[in-house]
């Protein structure tokens, strides 16, 4: 298998303005009032206190995040995640989408940026300082979100260096790229496996209490296997098909039917077990 061919390596990178800001004189006046050292503590203020404009950008950002997180799989450098070539087109569609309503989110608080800030010096009294705020240009710069895509590393060198060292960098891609592979099947493996597992625990306890979102997330995760399955594991495959054949059913006959439960609950461990000899061979 070459990698090369089968995914591409991903960075999401977002700059958002946090609207919080160190007071110095704030501090000081805390910790003389309560006769501590100068390094006892610090006051951090919320320039845009209770501002439902920003809290959308960054619950959108994590949203967004989130679905990165979920669409990829491991590379081993900070940042940076391997998406797979056949869930490029499924998320770089919806990231698109979401960047955009991100990026509306953001025009919208700009818009307001003026009257919040008014909001706010009623808001902070002697806490407000004009100075602590960005005009609007430089605000506007401050939000970005940007996906960098690169392809995955080959040691396919082209360069005017020694032969011997030439060699060993092109070993050490290899075995990079190799490592790489291994942690992102293993990352899919055990999506798979965290699911059956809580599904297994759930279920085997009559009296636990579970939410209809065990089932839709396991339902979830067998629709985006496929696109995740970059080196056509057909272990993997089989597991995923299993699982949505034996264990995607209604939560409400679960709760509902004891016989249903504890069958599925059975089912479930015994999936489990077959994941985990797949899973060692890793």
């Amino acid at each position: 298998m070459n990698l090369t061919d089968r995914a591409l390596l991903v960075q999401l990178n977002v700059s958002q303005w946090t609207a919080r800001k160190y007071d110095k004189r704030a501090s000081k006046e805390v910790t003389t009032a309560h006769g501590a050292a100068s390094a006892a503590g610090r006051f951090n203020k919320s320039l845009l206190p209770m501002n439902d404009k920003l809290e959308n950008i960054y619950r959108k950002t994590t949203l967004i995040r989130t679905k990165y997180y979920e669409s990829t799989l491991p590379w081993g450098i900070d940042g940076t995640r391997m998406l797979p070539t056949a869930n490029y087109l499924s998320f770089m569609t919806d990231f698109r989408k979401e960047k955009g309503e991100w990026e509306q989110l953001v025009q919208e608080f700009l818009d307001e940026y003026g009257q919040m800030k008014l909001d706010a010096q009623r808001t902070l009294g002697s806490l407000y300082d004009p100075d602590d705020y960005p005009t609007a240009l430089e605000l506007r710069y401050k939000f970005n979100m940007d996906m960098a895509v690169f392809p995955v590393p080959s040691a396919d060198f082209r360069v005017a260096i020694g032969s011997e060292e030439l060699k060993r960098i092109q070993q050490d891609v290899e075995r990079r790229v190799k490592e790489a592979e291994l942690a992102a099947l293993k990352d899919v493996w055990n999506r798979l496996y965290e699911r059956v597992k809580h599904i297994a625990e759930k279920l085997a306890d009559p009296k636990a209490i579970f939410r209809d979102s065990m089932i839709e997330t396991a339902k979830e995760i067998c629709a985006l296997l496929p696109r995740l399955n970059f080196a056509d594991d057909p272990n993997l495959e089989a597991m995923r098909q299993q699982v949505e054949a034996s264990l995607i059913k209604p939560p409400e006959a679960l709760r509902n039917d004891p016989a249903l439960r504890r069958d599925t609950a059975a089912e479930a461990k015994a999936i489990m077990d077959k994941m985990g000899t797949f899973m060692g061979a890793l």
